[in-house]
């Protein structure tokens, strides 16, 4: 129902004029009921048609923090929460705003209005719009969440990467939140109706520009100030105003640097040259370390071959090491340069990052930026004078530093080292010298060679060492009978171990027993030695012979001599006395010849 004081002001103004008014009517709420019906009529007709549930447009009236007051054309005006426009900060009076028609007139009397539910009801249709048609929409930053932010888009929560706020990092979400950005609609799932947007992709269209401008400008060497917006691990990120460049690590120091942060921070001012530019890729390659003179430049002109210098070990690699002489100079110290010693080594077994250390200049070459350093030359070199420290002959304790198929590297000292070849290892067979020695063991050796021009020498062992076939060749000479045991047998021949761990060898028809079996392995019996040869080191051995050679000499010694024996020695006398016989003692042979025939 209208107001009644309304329906009064309203039928004065329609249809009576002031000095013919009524008071007393009016005062005491006495009006002409013929003309209410018709002052209700009018009054009517003045009011905009509304149905509720509907989207309607009002104008704004007034605002507060609180409330923002709307117009429809109703005859009550309806007040909507500051909070439904939070998207849109630039909401003032005078504007026109769609709002939903929740009740024309609730129990007291007043319109209720939803601005929210007004974009609620199309806000699927303005989404797909602005989508299409690449338009800006506000968005209300409502809070943050994983991976970046929701943002109120026409009434729909969409979603903000935090790859898609800016284009440079950015570390800090809250900052965004409570607060109102132009985005992009760039992806919608109608399916879910789920919506992303971005920031980033509005300022990129304008950075485009910007960089198409900026890049037509640059020249190479230009010097450019700028401001570091990203750190990485190969390089730096510059702004050089709409534009990025980046300072490649090695183009940011003349010195070895691990990471770019040890010479830029972020947020930092930095002047940098133009290096080179590609118009359409929009890349810039920056120098910070052109901007300074190479540090070989600066180098003491006096400097020469031979003469020392000091430093830091700024890498390390198996070949040799680097060292920092000077902050962007640097000089290879080989690892054949670090000791005297010619065993192959590595270059961390003498050098590590960080050592100081004090060299001296082997090559210096200013003009390739070039310089190769030694520090063995800082320590006498024990070649020179070796033979007069360690003649041949001499004896000397080493230390094994290298165990090969083919021998053993004995170290007499710092840079001196010898090879005991596996031969002169041991007087007895091995298949390897690890058999005998391992690395880090001491060994007692004598000076064999020398090859002084290679820094090679030859060192012995088993010269120091008693030669046991001696003392065999004394214990069992050929002929010995000696009880031994069979180690192994094999097709050819056994193993033979006399007294004193003696090994010996017998061959397979010697192992017959007088029985007429066969020794077999762990059988302990009586073998003769038959040979020992003492170049290779062996001894030959037999059973058989222990029992079948006796009986044929004494065969031989009781059978009688038959008369073709008797004849062949009377024919080999004959021989022996024609080689003493002259021409003159022909007639001592007619007179032996006559004897024989008889």
């Amino acid at each position: 129902m209208a107001n009644e004081n309304e329906i009064k002001n309203a039928s004065l103004n329609a249809s009576i004029a002031p000095e013919e008014f009524n008071w007393e009517a009016f005062e005491n709420d006495n009006v002409y009921d013929a003309d209410r019906s018709s002052i209700e009529a009018k009054y009517d007709a003045t009011l905009s048609k509304i149905n509720e549930n509907e989207v309607t447009e009002g104008t704004v009236t007034s605002i507060n923090k609180k409330e923002v007051v709307v117009n429809i054309g109703y005859k009550s005006e309806g007040v909507i929460p500051t909070t439904e426009f939070r998207y849109n900060p630039d909401l003032k009076v005078g504007d026109k705003v769609e709002v939903y028609v929740q009740t024309a007139e609730n129990r007291y009397g007043q319109l209720i209005l939803s601005h929210k539910k007004a974009r609620a009801v199309h806000s699927w249709d303005l989404v797909n719009e602005a989508y299409n048609k690449d338009e800006i929409v506000k968005g209300y930053v409502k809070t943050r969440t994983k991976g970046g932010m929701i943002v109120d888009v026409f009434g729909i929560e969409a979603f903000l990467p935090g790859s898609q706020i800016d284009v440079k990092p950015i570390r800090d979400y809250d900052q965004f939140v409570d607060t109102t950005m132009d985005l992009k609609i760039v992806k919608i799932n109608p399916e879910f109706r789920n919506v992303v947007v971005s920031h980033k992709a509005l300022i990129e269209a304008e950075l485009e520009a910007q960089k198409s401008e900026i890049i037509g400008k640059l020249e190479k060497g230009q010097v450019l100030e700028g401001i570091v917006k990203n750190v990485t691990d190969y390089g730096v990120f510059v702004d050089l105003g709409g534009v990025d460049g980046l300072i490649h690590i090695t183009d940011l120091s003349w010195g070895r640097i691990n990471h770019p942060k040890e010479v830029v921070e972020l947020d930092q001012k930095i002047n940098v040259v133009i290096l080179d530019f590609d118009e359409n890729k929009k890349r810039i390659a920056l120098g910070l370390k052109q901007l300074s003179a190479h540090p070989w430049e600066a180098l003491d002109a006096n400097l020469k071959v031979g003469d020392k210098v000091k430093g830091k070990v700024v890498l390390v690699q198996d070949y040799g090491a680097f060292v920092e002489v000077e902050p962007g100079v640097e000089g290879l110290i080989h690892v054949s340069e670090m000791s005297w010693s010619p065993r192959l080594r590595i270059a961390q077994d003498f050098l590590h990052v960080g050592d100081e250390v004090e060299a001296q200049i082997l090559t210096l070459d200013r003009e390739e930026k070039k310089m190769s350093l030694g520090i063995k030359q800082l320590v006498e070199n024990p070649w020179e004078n070796i033979r007069e420290k360690y003649p041949v002959g001499s004896q000397h304790a080493a230390t094994v530093r290298n165990v090969t198929n083919f021998g053993v590297f004995a170290e007499l000292e710092e840079g001196i080292e010898g090879l005991v070849h596996i031969s002169d290892l041991s007087w007895n067979k091995i298949k390897h010298p690890s058999e005998v020695v391992a690395p880090g063991d001491k060994l007692d050796v004598v000076i064999l060679e020398f090859d002084e021009e290679n820094h090679k020498l030859s060192l012995g062992h088993k010269q120091l060492l008693a030669n046991p076939f001696e003392q065999i060749e004394k214990d069992f000479p050929v002929g010995t009978v000696a009880q031994g045991k069979v180690a192994e047998v094999s097709d050819k021949q056994a193993t033979v171990i006399l007294a004193g761990d003696v090994e010996a060898v017998c061959p397979a028809r010697d192992l017959v027993k007088e029985d007429g079996s066969v020794l077999a392995a762990g059988e302990t019996a009586d073998f003769k030695v038959i040979d020992i040869k003492r170049n290779s080191r062996k001894v030959t051995v037999s059973h058989l012979k222990t029992y079948a050679a006796a009986p044929a000499k004494a065969e031989r010694a009781e059978k009688p001599a038959s008369e073709a024996d008797q004849a062949k020695k009377a024919v080999k006398k004959i021989n022996d006395s024609v080689e003493k016989t002259t021409l003159g003692d022909l007639d001592v042979l007619a007179a032996l010849k006559e004897q024989l025939s008889k």
